[in-house]
């Protein structure tokens, strides 16, 4: 059965759940280390604190997406997961700024990504399955735009709710900004309702009786989810072990400028180091109006990348995205005055808009369709290992390379960032992007 070619309004509302599933990660990205060293954890510890994203993605994705590829209920192959991940999700949302100790918000922060991690990968293969190879490059290219302006919304949430009134300076009883735990609880909201939007709006297309015959004679059980994924990474296309290279550099690059850009900007800007600080607040705030922009940036920039994507290909494009953002982090530390910290962060959007969709366009070519969920989950592992590898190595560095300067690991993001584009010119397209 031919796959119907989709609306342009269409490629938007199948995207509208990825911007629940977006504010969530943006609401870690700008708000996690503050809240961790608001309880109480210093700068050489915070790589070991983001462990639960890396590891749960790790664990989680590549067995979701060898699930869903098997799985035949009535709500579809993907949507189950979907919808218990958006839930579980959104509660740990509700509860993560009541966190009473660093204990309890570290170990919430499992439960989250877990969540995230459930619902995010068969959005990955649903998109896949539901386009045809032609549409492949707006549709991941829309999730990027709704990944900038989820991510948009996330940063700058807290300083909107100081704009509407809400006072900077109320604090929970353990310390968090009132204004952090109301971001939390508006993200709790989006994180369902969005998800369930997609999927009632652009349902996924029955299966054909060959697909229900070929997932029937599929193996069942543990052991055979298992060995799909080792058979699926044992047969992984050149295109694919192509871009973990690129992955790396890019992902390691990222890490690092998410956990250390506040502790950067309160040093650089605010002159502080002290997390309680009135000036650090201030700091926070400022990472989130900058962090906005730049996923403002990023949501403009994909929908502007796909003609530049089909003319020239995925991978020039995104050469080009990583070394504006390796320019702007090698800048970003030698910026005092909160107003220029805005012009880097163009370079950053650029990058953020093509890293969330033009790999992407580059795999889905490259993998066979009726393995999208699992080849979806393998790649999930490009991101997740070199995120784990930079927080079991950061700390290492951090004193003695790093000087313990969190400038100096915006710095070291720049130098990767322009590694990782030199990477992606060596991936060769199997089929064109």
């Amino acid at each position: 059965m031919s796959k119907p070619l989709l609306s342009p309004w269409q490629i938007v509302n199948m995207n509208v759940g990825f911007f629940g599933i977006q504010f969530s990660f943006g609401l870690q990205q700008a708000n996690m280390t503050p809240i961790y060293q608001m309880l109480g954890a210093d700068g050489k510890s915070l790589p070991l604190l983001w462990l639960a994203g890396p590891v749960t993605g790790l664990l989680v994705q590549p067995i979701i997406g060898a699930l869903s590829d098997r799985t035949t209920h009535h709500w579809g192959r993907r949507t189950p997961y979907f919808l218990w991940g958006a839930l579980v999700c959104s509660l740990g949302l509700l509860a993560m700024p009541y966190s009473p100790a660093l204990w309890f918000a570290a170990s919430l922060l499992w439960i989250l990504d877990a969540a995230n991690n459930v619902t995010m990968e068969p959005y990955r293969a649903y998109v896949s399955d539901r386009l045809r190879p032609e549409q492949h490059a707006p549709g991941f290219l829309t999730q990027s735009a709704f990944t900038g302006l989820a991510q948009t919304t996330a940063y700058l949430a807290p300083s909107i709710l100081v704009w509407l009134g809400m006072s900077k300076d109320t604090l929970g009883s353990n310390g968090i900004p009132l204004i952090v735990t109301t971001a939390f609880v508006i993200g709790a909201l989006l994180s369902f309702s969005t998800v369930y939007y997609s999927v009632k709006k652009v349902p996924e297309l029955p299966l054909t009786l060959a697909e229900r015959t070929h997932i029937a004679a599929q193996p069942r059980g543990v052991g055979a989810v298992f060995a799909e994924i080792w058979d699926a990474i044992r047969e992984m296309p050149d295109t694919m072990k192509r871009l973990w290279w690129m992955a790396l550099f890019q992902w390691y690059g990222m890490m690092c400028y998410w956990q250390y850009i506040v502790p950067t900007v309160a040093s650089t800007v605010y002159g502080t180091s002290d997390p309680k600080s009135p000036a650090y607040l201030d700091a926070v705030l400022t990472n989130g109006q900058i962090g906005g922009f730049y996923n403002a940036i990023a949501c403009v920039a994909a929908f502007a990348m796909v003609p530049f994507t089909r003319r020239l290909g995925a991978k020039w494009v995104h050469a080009f995205a990583l070394c504006c953002a390796a320019l702007a982090m090698a800048l970003l530390p030698g910026i005092h005055d909160k107003a220029w910290l805005f012009l880097p962060m163009v370079g950053i959007g650029l990058a953020w808009a093509s890293i969330m969709g033009n790999p992407y366009v580059l795999l889905a070519g490259s993998i066979p369709p009726e393995r999208a969920g699992v080849y979806m989950g393998i790649f999930n592992m490009f991101i997740v290992i070199p995120m784990l590898i930079q927080m079991l190595t950061l700390p290492l560095l951090y004193d003695t390379l790093l000087g313990g300067r969190a400038e100096n690991v915006i710095r070291l993001a720049g130098l990767l960032l322009a590694c990782a584009a030199v990477a992606v010119c060596f991936v060769r397209s199997e089929k064109s992007a």
